[in-house]
């Protein structure tokens, strides 16, 4: 490269003589642009702008693959027009998600399925091109094997099963649908999982699945994930003979594990984990007396460096000796502590739905434990975690003590104040304050050094219910915090600030938070925030915190999903003003017992952010009122924004459940139903 370097001479004239275009670089690097261009925009808008850009349209590489999931632009015309441009070149077609595509589109993706399928009816093309199928993913809303009895060569089988009760009621689904008798073909199978909604026709269906594993269970299976909501089912004789072939079978190590309760039991897990640690192990609620997960984990004697997600949610080493609620349980921190040891590439981790009490005395917080996954992204803690003293003593009646009432008084008599210390933002301390504030969040320092990269974080106290349902009526009963949790406040949030690439966080049940201040100071250090959920702050009785929040979302300038819940929060116009500054917004979700909206103010809002393409508030308010803002909403919006979706209605309404049924699988699963997520889903 000697002597090849050229000095190049800047001027105005030679920068005008020498100006590069798009349209200059290589077809090689053009085509590399296109690929991150979503496919019905590259096909119908980007191939008119020029004639080269038209040609390189064309090429297979870009056709070959089109992905919709989630692209809420894509309206029924663009979507017919482009399966019409590349259907002939087309491999394979990702339209998960698309809820909003009518069913003359779908007809036309899927002209061989129709309603009244019958297995039985399919061509002899279509018949083929099943059995060569090797994934797939097939949520059923009906009692149905769908078409995974064609499907003779599947390796990977996803299951989401979401029928609802009104088939149980018109006679069960012990009878399938007609013409889906034939027994599904699990030869090659290599992953297994089901996840299922609430309801015993779900349930009845997964074991009918299941039951094919009674009779010959595949060879090399290497994931088994099974999401069973509410209590556990019982061990059928199908899970028996598939957990004793796959902890038999030598030199098979499962990839990822995730099962109910009562299909697991320590033998068995040990014997499994004999063969070698899975990426993925999801033990979510499976602790019982004489069954601790997470000591089997530890001695089982195998190599824990693979794994790589773990859920311990509700897992701990048995009930406080001073209990907090009903069945809550203790952290076993010795044995997270032999974790941090054992599985140092963890990367997701959930200890939630448990408590944490750090003991006067006690070696090291949790959270310098914890500050030992260096590559940690994701985080799930209680929230009394971040507790590092006792509470001081107080006479909490439950968990919706006013204290903000309380707070008001300072500075106004002398007496000493007992319970929650009151936070001041870093504009209001003063030197004796600033060292109360240091020490407020002395605890978390360790924990924020040393898992400097993480991207989620949720902080949920240990036994805490949302009030919105699936298919029951809403919570009328607030749960009981834990005593703990009233010494994590404003300032323990503001020391979380200094997760900078945090892009996740929820916050739930933190009695303790009394003005929101620290909020404030989050979310101005956090300043990547995408996805934000908070729910019951502070006083249950009022809401002591909305100038923070106000505040708090100005600074909010990345996110693009908001989820509140609170019992007496009111959406009004000086909410939806600050709201209608965060540009970025895509989904909200408003959730409130006794709260109210004005319609008006939404109205706005909807129509400043052109993006949002989820609003669903479920408050007070009368059905009248509820149904009138949702038309108005759907009437002025849904032409220029095809995937809207708006669900506006009372929470204590009788029907709630029903309404529910009716909503978009993936925005109700990743944003208006509260759950702990971390570590729930294997890694992709």
């Amino acid at each position: 490269m000697d002597n090849q370097i050229e000095t190049a001479l800047c001027c105005s004239d030679s920068i005008s003589q020498t100006c590069v275009t798009i349209s200059d670089f290589s077809d090689e690097i053009l085509l590399n642009i296109l690929r991150f261009i979503p496919s019905h925009d590259l096909m119908l808008n980007v191939s008119q702008v020029c004639r080269k850009l038209r040609t390189l349209c064309l090429d297979k590489s870009l056709r070959a693959h089109v992905q919709l999931h989630k692209e809420y632009t894509a309206n029924d015309d663009a979507v017919k027009q482009l399966l019409k441009n590349v259907s002939c070149d087309m491999q394979a077609l990702n339209l998960s998600g698309c809820y909003w595509l009518a069913g003359s589109t779908m007809d036309q993706v899927t002209r061989y399925v129709g309603p009244g399928f019958d297995l039985h009816q399919l061509s002899a093309e279509g018949k083929s091109a099943l059995a060569r199928l090797q994934e797939l993913k097939q949520t059923l809303l009906t009692p149905s094997y769908g078409v995974v009895p064609c499907c003779s060569a599947l390796r990977s089988l996803h299951l989401y099963l979401e029928a609802s009760e009104g088939w149980r009621e018109a006679g069960g689904c012990a009878q399938l649908m007609v013409g889906q008798s034939s027994v599904p073909h699990y030869q090659n199978l290599r992953w297994f999982s089901a996840r299922l909604a609430p309801g015993e026709v779900n349930r009845t269906l997964l074991a009918l699945y299941l039951a094919v594993f009674s009779m010959r269970v595949p060879e090399g299976l290497k994931g088994l994930v099974l999401s069973v909501p509410g209590p556990p089912p019982p061990r059928t004789v199908a899970m028996t003979a598939l957990m004793e072939s796959m902890a038999s079978t030598v030199g098979n190590t499962v990839s990822a594990l995730q099962l109910p309760r009562t299909c697991l039991d320590g033998a068995i897990l040990g014997r499994l984990l004999a063969h070698g640690s899975p990426e993925y192990l999801n033990f979510s609620r499976c602790s019982s007396p004489g069954f601790n997960p997470l000591h089997v984990l530890l001695s089982a004697g195998c190599d824990l460096t693979p794994l790589r997600s773990l859920n311990l949610r509700a897992c701990g080493r048995g009930p406080l000796s001073e209990s907090c609620g009903k069945g809550d349980e203790e952290m076993d921190t010795e044995s997270v502590k032999a974790l941090t040891e054992c599985c140092p590439h963890l990367i997701h981790l959930n200890l939630s739905a448990t408590h944490y009490h750090h003991a006067s005395g006690q070696d090291g917080h949790l959270c310098g434990t914890l500050g030992r996954f260096n590559a940690l992204c994701s985080l799930a803690l209680p929230v009394c975690a971040l507790a590092q003293s006792p509470p001081a003593p107080m006479n909490i009646q439950d968990s919706n003590t006013d204290l903000s009432s309380r707070s008001l008084l300072l500075g106004l008599k002398k007496s000493t104040r007992i319970g929650v210390p009151t936070y001041r933002p870093t504009t209001e301390v003063t030197v004796g304050q600033g060292e109360e504030r240091q020490d407020r969040g002395f605890c978390i320092q360790p924990l924020l050094q040393g898992c400097p990269h993480l991207v989620e974080l949720e902080l949920i106290g240990a036994g805490f219910s949302s009030a919105m349902p699936r298919n029951e009526p809403a919570m009328r009963k607030d749960p009981t915090a834990c005593s703990w949790s009233y010494n994590v406040g404003d300032g323990e949030l503001a020391a979380l600030g200094g997760m900078k690439f945090l892009r996740k966080l929820t916050l739930a049940h933190l009695p303790g938070v009394l003005k929101g201040t620290g909020l404030i100071e989050l979310v101005q250090g956090c300043k990547d925030l995408r996805s934000l959920s908070l729910a019951n702050l502070g006083s249950l009785k009022t809401m002591n915190y909305t100038q923070a929040l106000l505040e708090a979302l100005s600074n909010c300038t990345q996110l693009r999903d908001l989820r509140l819940e609170q019992p007496y929060f009111n959406a009004n116009a000086a909410f939806f003003e600050v709201l209608s500054q965060c540009h970025q917004l895509r989904r909200l979700c408003l959730v409130s017992r006794h709260g109210i909206f004005q319609s008006a103010a939404v109205a706005a809002f909807m129509k400043s952010c052109a993006d949002v393409i989820m609003c669903h508030m479920f408050m007070g308010g009368t059905l009248v009122a509820c149904k009138t803002l949702q038309k108005t909403l759907l009437d002025s919006f849904s032409i220029s924004r095809p995937a809207l979706s708006v669900v506006i209605y009372p929470l204590l309404h009788e029907d709630l459940a029903q309404v529910i049924r009716g909503m978009p699988l993936c925005h109700l699963d990743e944003i208006t139903l509260f759950k702990s997520r971390v570590a729930e889903e294997p890694m992709k």
